[in-house]
Parts: structure tokens; sequence; C-alpha cells
């Protein structure tokens, strides 16, 4: 289980392939990798800045990723999140989850994926057409995240 959080850019190919190396048992990887978008609250995003509380988004997102493991038979698992300065089309995000069947990876992927939108210390301001704006929780994500609080 492997958590960091970098301002530089990641090589996607090269993390999972790191990730799985002699691991012949595992029959199922998925991975999810966010970009930064051109449009947003600003309707037009020509950049966005992420800022993060540095140690205590550490230890969050890893307990993001220890409730994954608990809750799914993992081989492996990553989360990488960008900091900084990202324009349209910049990787913020990758999380990834290895283990033997597809199910469990498909599950803690998209687990750590709803909770990284919600319970991850991240604040994004986006900037376009000579506006900033920071970006406010979102009822979709809320709900998504939801439907894992009960299910262990």
């Amino acid at each position: 289980m492997t958590v960091r959080v970098q301002k530089n850019d990641f090589d996607v190919n090269a993390e999972l392939t790191a990730l799985t190396f002699g691991q012949h048992h595992v029959g199922g990887l998925v991975s999810f990798i966010g970009l930064v978008r051109d449009f947003g609250d600003l309707q037009s995003v020509a950049s966005m800045t992420l800022e993060h509380y540095p140690g205590m988004t550490e230890k969050i997102l890893g307990k993001i990723d220890s409730e994954a493991a608990e809750r799914w038979s993992l081989s492996a698992s990553l989360i990488i999140h960008r900091y900084g300065y990202l324009e349209p089309g910049d990787k913020i995000v990758l999380v990834a989850a290895a283990s033997e069947h597809r199910v469990s990876a498909f599950n803690a992927c998209e687990f750590v994926v709803d909770w990284l939108k919600t319970k991850a210390p991240f604040w994004k301001l986006e900037e376009g057409n000579g506006n900033a704006k920071w970006v406010s929780a979102r009822m979709d994500d809320t709900a998504a995240s939801a439907r894992w609080s009960g299910n262990k």
C-alpha cells in the first residue's frame, strides 16, 4: 500500500508496472487517473492550484487506503495526488488497486476515488477569464461517498 502527495508529475505506466511487479497472483489491476479540465465553476479554466495540509493529508490518504484494504482483499494499492499549479490536461491523481479478482479491484478503486473527493484535505483554486474561485464540494461527490459509509 503506497500513498504519495507530490508536486511533480508521475508516469502512469511506470507506477502501475512497479505496483504489481513480481505479483503473478494478481488477476485484476484497476486504475483511475484524474485530470485537470478546461472548464469548471468559472466556465473556462486556464489553471488550477491545489493546496493541502502537509502531514495531515498523507495521514488521511493512508487511512483511506487502509480502509480499502480492510474492505477488499487487495494485493497492492496506490494513491498519488499532486498539489501546486496545474493546467488543463495535467494529471492530478492516480488511484490503483490490484487483487486476485477484478471485483475487489474495481470496488476498492471506486471507494478510494469517492472518498478522496470528500475526505482528503485538498483545496482547489480555479483561475480563468480573469477570475479566481475556490472549488466547493459537489453534491454528487457527497452522494457517491455516502453509499460507502455503512457498507463495511
